[in-house]
């Protein structure tokens, strides 16, 4: 018996849930015997109360992809799929991940934590900025600053979600994002936005961002990019399925922007995209998930 774990309450949860209900609906395509639990925070003893064997998280953001809900299942010594509570908890938190990445030498643009409580250093890195909550997804709380009057308002922003705000190098180029499934990276796929950045409308309600895969790159920019993808998440101890963004700029070089743990599984979702552009369908693709646990 499977528990499809969704909903939580995060910023996230609207897309958690139809998530969920995606990995739902296929479990039961595939007479695979499941149920859904709405995780809303405070509900977890009736988890416990239910008879299952493994858990599907596909629960976004805090509190399902930041390690909490893996370290509770660990504690029943539960099976579940994804990546274990110290990696998402790695993953999750965009400063410590950079951190990790650095050590293992990869790409990225330069960054510094703000604070709350503490002053905002010296930033010694040319604008635009980006400002984003350490630990929040989907784009939540990110602003793009070009004149540095426009920073105070933007931490703000990002405050409301997070007392830790990094500050970052705003890269111009292109997005592109790599799903990793079991230890192969799939094929790279081209995200064009009409919007400022890959914001969240554009991630999940816009209908004119535009998903090319082929991805444009020649085949050896490709590989590259997946090679990676791989070492970032390796490096990070993530586990099962995850997904690497990217950033390429004017020069074709790529730098690392996040990984996700837990990502989405809408019918904007890109490990789904990527998925059926290796001929593996949505079932397929579950199947796979629950296999790598």
């Amino acid at each position: 018996m499977i528990a499809v774990l969704m909903g939580g309450n995060s910023a996230e949860r609207e897309v958690s849930l139809v998530s969920g209900e995606a990995v739902y609906q296929s479990l039961i395509r595939q007479e695979i015997e499941c149920f859904k639990f709405d995780w809303q925070g405070d509900n977890l003893a009736k988890l416990w109360d239910e008879t299952f064997d493994l858990a599907f998280i596909i629960l976004h953001g805090r509190g399902g992809e930041d390690g909490y809900i893996q370290m509770q299942l660990e504690k029943r010594d539960i099976a579940y799929t994804g990546s274990n509570s110290q990696s998402s908890a790695n993953g999750m938190n965009k400063h410590l991940s950079k951190k990790i990445w650095q050590n293992s030498e990869l790409p990225l643009a330069s960054s510094i934590l703000v604070d709350r409580k503490g002053i905002v250093p010296d930033i010694n890195f040319a604008l635009p900025w980006a400002v984003k909550p350490v630990c929040e997804g989907s784009s939540i709380g990110i602003s793009k600053v070009t004149k540095t009057q426009d920073l105070g308002q933007a931490l703000e922003l990002a405050w409301q979600y997070d007392d830790q705000v990094l500050v970052e190098q705003w890269i111009e180029g292109d997005e592109y994002t790599v799903a990793i499934l079991g230890d192969k990276a799939l094929s790279v796929i081209k995200i064009v936005s009409d919007q400022d950045f890959y914001n969240y409308d554009s991630k999940y309600h816009s209908n004119t961002t535009q998903y090319l895969c082929p991805c444009g790159l020649n085949s050896s920019q490709e590989l590259h990019i997946q090679a990676l993808a791989l070492k970032a998440f390796d490096s990070i101890g993530a586990h099962g399925w995850g997904r690497i963004d990217f950033i390429v700029d004017k020069k074709n070089k790529p730098y690392l922007l996040e990984i996700n743990t837990v990502p989405g599984m809408t019918s904007h979702s890109l490990v789904p995209m990527a998925a059926k552009a290796d001929e593996i369908s949505f079932d397929q693709l579950i199947k796979c998930i629950i296999n790598e646990v």
